[in-house]
């Protein structure tokens, strides 16, 4: 039972691990366009940074789950940070020697730390019983709200009224490796092993040893799969699409670099600050519906990137994406761990996550050509379809049976 176990303790410190990836990441979505841009000279493959980003992440994300059902969870996590702190030096390193490779190794390497580490809040939710896993989710999310500060408060000045010259870059990237430390220090201290810890739940409420694995063809066929993977996938892919473009957008609407910061930080306040609540929130409205919900907000706040020109109104427009984004995934990801047993999680939430950061890799890619071609008003509708058709789909299912929490 979870009173056998430091559930709320593991839940606190592996926030605190997602509030040093969050850090880190903060920094590579604001410079990551700018720096392939200034280490290469070419605009038009402004998207190629985030499709680095998410391809290399969805490329380790499988395997690194699937791993994790047989050597546990943070063996895992700690390896993503490891990644992190190897990705910070590769891209110091590029802009210092004004190489594109050293770049692009590193923001591999640091999209392989950013999804691998992201495995954290599906460890997080296996802690807790079935009831109570969309606020188990949400409990470690919120610990990611910390890292807006880092924007406004630490990055914004280090950027105020400097021309962004690869020299300029070299220290910013660097100090994303300082998250990743504190990260892999913080991870060490989570014991038991979530994975531990879930084994041990499932036994207490259905009083039978785990069951044994079965393939993931099967896994993904159960009732109410496809849909959790769906809404997971699109909420992932289209925020993480518009986000890794919305700095590039803000310069070439002739904001400074120092304001993206505003625009990142609000951005993530939606993602995580409500966070508390959306965990209430799902488990009131079922998980089906909180789905539908949270694509239909990230649709309407898509189209607001459009008209929206100004900081304040890119901002609303990045935080509503955020919101929209934590109800659809928070409830997805809740849905897609209790319906996967002990030893298929790792392997169901990285198929999971494979399928995201690929699809998000891919309209990175095509939202940074669609952008430099068309501009922002094109850019924001297709992100607007993409969100607001599987928003339809999922709202007008039916919700899946009961099944027996054990």
């Amino acid at each position: 039972m979870e009173q056998r176990f430091p559930v709320t303790r593991n839940a606190i410190l592996l926030a605190g691990g997602l509030v040093c990836l969050n850090g880190a990441v903060q920094l590579f979505v604001a410079l990551a366009t700018v720096t392939l841009v200034a280490v290469t000279g070419i605009e038009g493959i402004l998207g190629l940074g985030p499709a680095i980003y998410l391809a290399s992440g969805a490329l380790a994300v499988f395997p690194a789950g699937r791993l994790g059902d047989r050597v546990g969870r943070m063996p895992i996590i700690r390896g993503g940070f490891v990644a992190g702190i190897l990705a910070a030096l590769a891209t110091g390193a590029g802009c210092a020697a004004d190489s594109a490779t050293l770049v692009i190794v590193g923001f591999a390497l640091m999209g392989a730390s950013g999804a691998i580490v992201l495995l954290s809040r599906a460890a997080a939710a296996e802690m807790f019983r079935p009831e109570r896993r969309a606020r188990g989710i949400s409990y470690v999310l919120f610990g990611a709200v910390s890292a807006a500060i880092f924007g406004p408060l630490v990055f914004g000045p280090m950027f105020a009224g400097r021309s962004l010259t690869l020299d300029d870059l070299v220290v910013p990237w660097l100090s994303t490796g300082i998250f990743m430390i504190a990260g892999l220090a913080i991870s060490f201290a989570v014991r038991p092993d979530p994975k531990t810890i879930g084994e041990a739940q499932g036994t207490a409420i259905s009083h039978q040893p785990p069951a044994a694995a079965a393939p993931l063809r099967e896994i993904v066929r159960r009732p109410g799969v496809p849909t959790a993977l769906i809404g997971s996938v699109t909420s992932f892919a289209v925020m993480v699409g518009v986000m890794n473009l919305s700095g590039y957008v803000a310069v070439g609407r002739h904001h400074q670099q120092g304001d993206v910061f505003t625009i990142i930080s609000l951005h993530i306040v939606g993602m995580y600050g409500l966070v508390l609540f959306v965990g209430g929130i799902v488990e009131r409205l079922g998980r089906r519906h909180a789905i539908g919900l949270g694509l239909s907000v990230m649709a309407c706040s898509n189209l607001l990137l459009w008209p929206f020109d100004g900081i304040f109104g890119m901002s609303l427009s990045l935080f509503g994406l955020g919101l929209g984004w934590s109800l659809s995934y928070v409830a997805a990801t809740a849905e897609l761990v209790e319906l996967a047993a002990p030893s298929e999680r790792g392997r169901l939430i990285g198929f999971n996550d494979f399928c995201a950061a690929m699809t998000g890799a891919i309209l990175a890619l095509a939202g940074g050509a669609l952008y430099s071609a068309t501009g922002v008003a094109a850019l924001a509708v297709a992100a607007t379809i993409l969100a607001g058709g599987p928003a339809l789909w999922v709202s007008r299912g039916a919700p899946r049976p009961a099944l027996d929490p054990a």
